[in-house]
């Protein structure tokens, strides 16, 4: 029986902190979701790996025995993976991001990058929203360019830009003729969500601290862009979004405007605490040369 790399972390992780909460914290899911993974791993062994007690989590005596092999097999394709991308000729800074940066950051921080190490490429990565970290948690990206809130356990981020959150609406909706938009008055709205994966990202972008209580009615789930805006122009609900991607997404059928009410949105860069070679020290060295927006 085969078990998937994403799933032996997530058995890890739960055998590490005894806790789904605590795992589903430090992975960035959401505890649902690791819960239904767990599940569906175990159902494909044929035993459980966890009893659940009503305060506490402990393993199975067959969770305790294949957990050794389960550390083994991670330790060993996480430093097989780090040889191999050091192999790269030349040198590649893998650059993660969940949207477009634009805002003339991204062109700038590159530059910057380049005149510092030369000798490297450059790659940049379109990440699905499933993961928050926009590939630092799994080690795909280098460092990335996320929306914060970014709360994975060895992951610290710097603020390079904070927006008012606007919203997109179709453009024959009742509210799309004003020029601002109380968020009190989106509140009965169908939301256009970020997976189950996303977790307080998905809170954030659906305002649920400003709800008071509220919970937000789903219209739709969507992992990318594009997925977000056709969900907004076929009807199936109105989305939040930073200020400048508002500019940056024009779409035929979709009308955005500032919303207030909200606290603003804050575009940051991120690394792993923990990563010591030079390249994404030099990323960052650079970003302290460009002002910030």
């Amino acid at each position: 029986m085969d078990a998937h790399l994403r799933e032996l972390r997530y058995f890890a992780a739960v055998a590490d902190e005894l806790s789904f909460t605590r795992a589903a914290a430090r992975l960035f899911v959401s505890q649902p979701a690791l819960s239904k993974q767990i599940r569906a791993l175990e159902r494909r062994l044929g035993f459980e790996l966890f009893e659940r007690r009503s305060r506490e989590v402990v393993l199975t005596g067959q969770g305790a025995e294949l957990l050794p092999a389960a550390r083994e097999v991670l330790e060993t394709w996480d430093g097989a993976y780090a040889r191999a991308r050091a192999l790269d000729r030349p040198p590649t800074l893998t650059v993660g991001m969940q949207t477009a940066v634009g805002r003339d950051l991204q062109r700038r921080a590159l530059a910057r990058f380049r005149e510092l190490a030369p000798g490297w490429s450059v790659s940049l990565r379109l990440v699905g929203w499933d993961d928050p970290t926009a590939g630092l948690a799994d080690g795909s990206s280098d460092v990335a360019f996320v929306w914060l809130p970014v709360t994975s356990a060895g992951i610290s981020a710097r603020t390079l830009a904070r927006e008012r959150r606007w919203v997109a609406l179709p453009d024959d909706h009742p509210l799309a003729g004003r020029t601002e938009i109380a968020f009190a008055d989106l509140l009965d709205e169908p939301f256009i969500a970020l997976p189950r994966e996303a977790g307080p990202l998905r809170d954030f972008w659906l305002a649920t601290p400003a709800r008071g209580g509220r919970p937000p009615r789903i219209g739709a789930e969507a992992a990318a862009p594009d997925e977000v805006f056709e969900a907004v122009v076929s009807g199936l609900g109105v989305v939040l979004l930073a200020e400048g991607n508002a500019g940056l997404y024009r779409r035929p059928g979709v009308t955005c405007r500032p919303v207030l009410g909200l606290e603003p949105a804050e575009l940051a860069v991120a690394w792993r605490g923990a990563d010591g070679r030079a390249a994404p020290r030099l990323f960052m060295e650079g970003l302290e040369s460009v002002d910030r927006l």
